[in-house]
């Protein structure tokens, strides 16, 4: 089931939190909003819950209107047959793990073979002998699977996900985030996830909206986003980026090489500025002549304060506004165009 937002918009006493919006979600599809606090991501989750009331447009549940102000619709949250996992788990402590499960059902009103479908939410999440136990004696993993097999137990035509790895420690959080996305995956559904954490949006999605003050500045696949940023922030916001023009033109640092590749690189002349070791590389800072920082990587140590020689391919450069590589031209970066720029020491 396809979902459908058009025009959807939110202010909260004056202020903007959400500028109009249209965003398709497809059945079967892992969309993820991503962005900072405050640019309104979450505000429209709730939105399309029912948990909060937009100012205008309309939500539609394939050909059923959920909510529009014109056609005086708001279809009641436990009615649009939508799960959610929250960021706390919103878990009733005084409840068992089949009580918090069954629960949902309840609201719902979907009695009918309630304790199956709560057994086969469960071994959905591997939660099977459980029943009985309170949330806290369970670890924020297994906190988190009820929390998931709650939002399930209804065979929702879509499940929100409000920033559900955020409470979890670091391996946890890289653990949950590979088994949601498998559930996901293998159980078709159809899932909207906000977060402010990029890797979990590359690492995730089908289909990433970068947003930021209430607006969408660009959506499509993760690659997409990564490789062909049309906006500045998303450039920044989304892994790192080497500025050539300030807000024009980009490369990003596993496109940086310390060797000349072809007699088409262009030569820019640095000074390192810190090293840092993180496993399988270097991540060296560099002070750019005529530029601001750069992000490079190495396989070997620099030294800081050691004059160094990089290189670009014009081909490895994003612009923003994705020009047609003939009309690309880099107006403020003054790259050392001399084809044998000597080797930097060391």
């Amino acid at each position: 089931m396809d979902i459908e937002i058009r025009g959807i918009h939110k202010s909260f006493e004056g202020t903007p939190a959400l500028l109009p919006t249209d965003l398709k979600l497809r059945h079967g599809r892992f969309t993820t909003l991503l962005g900072p606090s405050g640019c309104g991501k979450t505000t429209l989750l709730r939105m399309i819950a029912g948990l909060e009331q937009p100012d205008g447009g309309e939500i539609y549940a394939e050909d059923q209107c959920v909510y529009s102000i014109h056609k005086k619709i708001d279809v009641p949250a436990h009615k649009r047959n939508f799960g959610m996992v929250f960021q706390d788990f919103a878990l009733w402590p005084h409840m068992t793990v089949y009580e918090n499960v069954a629960f949902g059902l309840k609201a719902a009103k979907l009695k009918a073979n309630l304790r199956q479908q709560v057994t086969e939410a469960l071994a959905m999440v591997r939660l099977e002998g459980m029943e009985d136990r309170y949330p806290h004696q369970l670890s924020g993993g297994q906190q988190q699977r009820v929390a998931f097999a709650r939002a399930v137990a209804i065979r929702p035509a879509l499940v929100l996900f409000d920033e559900p790895l955020s409470a979890l420690d670091a391996v946890l959080r890289e653990e949950m985030r590979i088994e949601m996305m498998s559930l996901v995956k293998d159980m078709g559904l159809t899932a909207l996830y906000v977060t402010h954490d990029q890797v979990e949006a590359m690492s995730m999605s089908d289909e990433i909206v970068v947003m930021r003050k209430g607006e969408v500045l660009q959506r499509g696949a993760p690659e997409r986003i990564y490789e062909a940023p049309s906006h500045p922030f998303v450039a920044s916001f989304i892994g790192k980026s080497n500025w050539l023009t300030v807000d024009q033109a980009m490369v990003r640092p596993e496109h940086v090489t310390w060797k000349r590749t072809s007699e088409e690189d262009e030569c820019y002349q640095a000074t390192v500025l810190s090293v840092s070791y993180v496993g399988e590389r270097y991540e060296i800072r560099l002070q750019m002549d005529g530029l601001d920082p750069w992000t490079a990587y190495l396989d070997k140590r620099k030294s800081v304060g050691e004059r160094v020689n990089l290189y670009v391919s014009p081909q490895s450069i994003c612009r923003m506004g994705e020009e047609p590589f003939h009309d690309r031209n880099t107006k403020n970066a003054q790259p050392n165009k001399t084809k044998r720029a000597p080797a930097a020491a060391g």
